[in-house]
């Protein structure tokens, strides 16, 4: 039997030049009106600056830079990360309030042991403390999601009362941990997951291993497309034209390497570089030296979060039966699946999803406060849907909750650059939420 060609379908051909493109190519358009909002956010903001600047330039404003760039994705890693977890949460028909909190008092047990016990005890700098912290962290975290997940599936709390209680405690344990106090400074290796830079190491990988990683995910992207074409083939699917594989390659390459141009294009401070030549011997040339940041750590573990949710969601037993639960629960349960045992591993892995942000927090900040992670469960629940997760449950991608994050992130940034009051960047967040819900309730209507 051989495989269909979607090229074929007689009643493409009456269809208009956008809605054949968006066919053949499989792309979601939710997904593209969020792409094209993100433009729009960076465009608006980048003009707003330019004006405010006194610049005469269209786009000579102080956002779309390099430096501001780079800056923004590190900002969005700590929020991507718990996104992905998020996802997961709400397509099993749940809700999590307390992931802030949980954040929160993560990061100052985190902050804690490194100052006040492992410091004193192995000598600061020692290399196991990042180490010991990031495993305690992670076991500290994935304990405190279990719990939840415990009292939700076992004890039949709704998730609603169960994680507005935890967004309250943990806030609350995150306090009386330090007693108001800021913990600081986190151990010098330990640092670099935030991305900073400790002394004149950088939490970032450079130049040349930046080229190098584009390089390996364009060869990725290109070798997924066509295995996926090849899997379709073999199991007698419909196959994309080969103009849109093409299309979907290519646009896919320039993505990757034109944001990999970016990073690279941020350098170090004059500072870090004349430290630096001094400790390494260096000698700096009188034009200067430019030493590229390249792809940060935080950004690092965030793509490797998103790729390893993403396998987790679409390739696994596990994900295939959090997407059956979140379809209908009843059905999953008569069909055998143990829902309870997976709400449990489901809550516990967004606690450990929370916990790696609060290393990322907390190392970027150099300090831990217990004001730390305060509403970012509003921004994760916000992201999430704008990446087009269904409150109804059974509906999610990673990749789409990660986009939301960088459009949430964008609009914080973005204010913050223009000295928005605190006020109405709380404000702009809440009407954004609101907004996302009603396009997802609009888009299930016009699906069904």
């Amino acid at each position: 039997m051989a495989a269909v060609d979607n090229t074929q379908n007689p009643a493409m051909a009456q269809e208009g030049a956008l809605t054949r493109f968006m066919r053949a190519t499989e792309i979601d358009p939710r997904m593209l009106g969020m792409v094209g909002a993100l433009l729009i956010i960076w465009i608006g903001f980048d003009i707003f600056s330019s004006f405010l600047r006194g610049g005469e330039a269209l786009f000579g404003g102080s956002f779309l830079t390099p430096r501001n760039l780079w800056i923004l994705l590190v900002q969005t890693s700590s929020i991507a990360v718990m996104t992905t977890g998020m996802v997961l949460i709400i397509v099993m028909r749940h809700i999590d309030l307390s992931v802030g909190s949980i954040l929160g008092f993560t990061a100052v047990c985190i902050g804690t042991m490194q100052v006040y016990w492992l410091a004193p005890a192995l000598g600061v700098g020692h290399p196991a403390i990042w180490i010991i912290t990031l495993a305690l962290g992670l076991a500290l975290g994935a304990a405190i999601g279990a719990f939840h997940g415990t009292l939700i599936a076992y004890f039949g709390i709704p998730s609603f009362i169960v994680t507005l209680g935890g967004l309250i405690v943990w806030r609350g344990a995150a306090w009386s941990v330090i007693r108001g106090e800021t913990v600081a400074p986190m151990d010098r290796n330990f640092k670099l997951i935030g991305g900073g830079i400790s002394g004149t190491t950088p939490g970032s990988i450079g130049a040349t291993a930046s080229w190098i990683l584009g390089l390996v995910i364009c060869a990725a992207i290109v070798w997924l497309i066509f295995h996926g074409r090849k899997q379709r083939k073999r199991f007698n699917f419909g196959l994309r034209p080969m103009w849109a594989e093409y299309f979907l390659a290519i646009a896919g390459c320039l993505v990757v390497l034109g944001i990999t141009w970016i990073v690279n294009s941020y350098y170090w401070p004059k500072g870090v570089v004349d430290r630096w030549a001094q400790a390494t011997g260096v000698t700096i040339p009188p034009e200067g030296l430019n030493i590229a940041f390249g792809y940060s750590i935080p950004v690092l573990i965030a793509l490797f979060v998103g790729i390893a949710m993403t396998f987790l969601a679409n390739r696994t037993r596990l994900g295939r039966y959090i997407y059956a639960i979140g379809g209908n629960p009843e059905a999953a349960e008569l069909a055998g699946i143990n829902t309870k045992k997976i709400t449990v591993i489901v809550f516990a892995l967004m606690g450990m999803l929370a916990a790696i942000s609060a290393s990322i927090s907390s190392a970027r900040l150099d300090s831990a406060t217990n004001a730390l992670g305060q509403f970012d469960e509003l921004y994760v629940i916000a992201a999430a849907v704008i990446g087009g997760t269904s409150l109804a449950g059974g509906l999610g991608t990673i990749y789409g909750a990660m986009l939301g994050a960088l459009v949430m992130q964008s609009l914080q940034s973005g204010m913050t650059l223009l000295n928005f009051e605190s006020a109405t960047k709380d404000i702009v967040v809440g009407c954004v939420l609101v907004f996302a819900v009603w396009i997802d309730q609009v888009y299930r209507r016009r699906v069904k």
